[in-house]
């Protein structure tokens, strides 16, 4: 599978500092952002660390099968893509353990991380957190991941509608997250990518404040190619106020 990319970060406007991750890796398929949280350099540290922990075990397991001895069980109703996403993530939740119980700093730091991992044919995403995957199909915005958090609970359950989770005093609390505990449930969704359709990977810096239909309408423009709406996305968000970090990740499946 051929995938054009581009990638913007950005602090915003009320941030001294960015505890954004993110890599882009297409010789390995792999596309991840991470929000780190925890103050001061805590919530860096995390996010780069598993940012930096899921892409070697990404490229360690190039090639392999499900024959392999794998660092957890292997589950068969999973794909292959997936099993690695999730021993990744979870792997990154124990680095981050260790980090913390080497440095008293560093205690109480965790990190969201959104990932999408293309093989020949399909794609996986793994997530955790309220970073998001969408995917834009035939004009149509779609979320791909589930939000982690308190308000997009709420949200679900009908009890607060979107935009209210947007100004919600709680919309940054999160329910599940890589922060050094047991070993986190990681969800996967199972891609089919067709040519033309685009991918975007965002921190809640993004999300949290730039409505779904904007996001729909920046992410179908062609103006500027895929830095353009890198771009525009980032400019919206901090229009908006930009309350947090910001990163956002655009891919686009080509033809051929």
């Amino acid at each position: 599978m051929q995938l054009s990319w581009a990638v913007r970060t950005d602090p915003g406007l009320r941030r001294s500092s960015n505890e954004d991750s993110y890599c882009t890796r297409p010789d390995l398929g792999l596309f991840i952002v991470a929000d780190g949280m925890g103050g001061h350099v805590a919530g860096e540290v995390a996010s780069r660390l598993a940012v930096e922990t899921v892409q070697t075990f990404i490229a360690e397991t190039a090639g392999a099968d499900k024959n392999r001895t794998w660092p957890f069980p292997f589950e068969p109703t999973v794909s292959l893509e997936g099993n690695r996403l999730k021993a990744a993530f979870r792997l990154a939740n124990r680095q981050i353990a260790n980090a913390m119980a080497d440095s008293a700093d560093l205690r109480g730091m965790a990190t969201t991380a959104s990932a999408v991992l293309a093989g020949p044919k399909s794609a996986c995403v793994g997530h955790v957190g309220d970073s998001r995957v969408y995917a834009l199909r035939s004009g149509t915005l779609a979320q791909v991941t589930d939000d982690h958090s308190w308000v997009e609970e709420q949200v679900r359950a009908g009890t607060m509608s979107a935009s209210a989770a947007r100004q919600h005093p709680w919309r940054n609390v999160v329910t599940r997250a890589l922060s050094g505990g047991g070993d986190p449930e990681i969800d996967t969704v199972e891609l089919t990518p067709l040519p033309g359709e685009r991918y975007l990977i965002c921190s809640d810096g993004l999300s949290g404040v730039v409505p779904h239909e904007e996001i729909a309408r920046m992410l179908g423009e062609s103006d500027g190619g895929l830095d353009g709406i890198c771009e525009r996305l980032i400019a919206a968000a901090n229009e908006a106020g930009g309350p947090d970090n910001i990163t956002v990740l655009v891919l686009e499946v080509d033809a051929g």
